[in-house]
This record gives structure tokens, sequence and C-alpha cells, in this order.
């Protein structure tokens, strides 16, 4: 699958540079993404707006992955959908539990977001009993 990746100082943009995600690209789409939860800086921005069709089997891989990097308290945040796709993520009830947004930009918000969350979180942890 052709990617464009866009390594940032907080997180990765991956932007799949295909109009279609078949099948058959689902298990080496989950294999990339996941490899980024081994990264110095794990968390991901999915720019979806060139993918104008996707299978539902890529759909679901995409929703797991997503649970895969929140259980690891990571970051992983799909941005930039076209309407049919929107589409295909809500009539497989995905929409409504994956983190999503418009643009690349709220994206990047959301990800500096969680991580002071996550900074804050971690110190209310370490405070003593």
């Amino acid at each position: 699958m052709n990617v464009k990746i866009d390594t940032k100082e907080k997180f990765t943009v991956i932007k799949p540079e295909v109009s279609i995600i078949p099948a058959i690209m689902t298990e080496d789409l989950g294999e990339m993404l996941l490899a980024y939860l081994k990264q110095p800086v794990p968390h991901i921005v999915l720019n979806l707006s060139c993918v104008e069709l996707i299978d539902s089997v890529a759909l679901e891989k995409i929703a797991a992955v997503q649970q895969e990097f929140y259980e690891q308290n990571c970051s992983f945040i799909v941005c930039g959908m076209v309407e049919n796709v929107e589409k295909a993520f809500d009539d497989n009830d995905l929409l409504e539990v994956m983190n999503v947004t418009p643009t690349e930009s709220e994206a990047w918000d959301i990800v500096q977001m969680e991580e002071i969350e996550r900074e804050l979180m971690s110190d209310f942890d370490e405070e003593p009993s």
C-alpha cells in the first residue's frame, strides 16, 4: 500500500495514498500501524482523505488497531474521512467508538490533549498515600 508518512515531534501522520482499501490490504495496513507501538513516539494520526472506498474488514481492523493503541496508552486518531468512508464506519457501528476528527489539525490537538492527560494521570498515580 502506498502511504505518505510525516513524522512530527509528538506523533506520526500516516496517509494512505490510495482511493480504495480492499480487504486484501487489511493485514498489511494493520501490521504497519501496530508497528508504531514500538516506536519512541507511538502516537498516530491516520489521515484517510484520499480514501474513497473501504472494505468492512478494513474498517474493523482500523477500529481494532485504534483500540490496541488506547490499551497501550497511546493516541490513535482518524481524520479527513470523505462522506462515503465516514458512512461506512457509521453503517458498521464503528464511528461512535472511534476517535475521529474532520481535519488533521484537530487530530493534532487531540493527540496533544491526550498527552497532557496522560502526564496528569501519571502525576496523580505517583502521589504518596
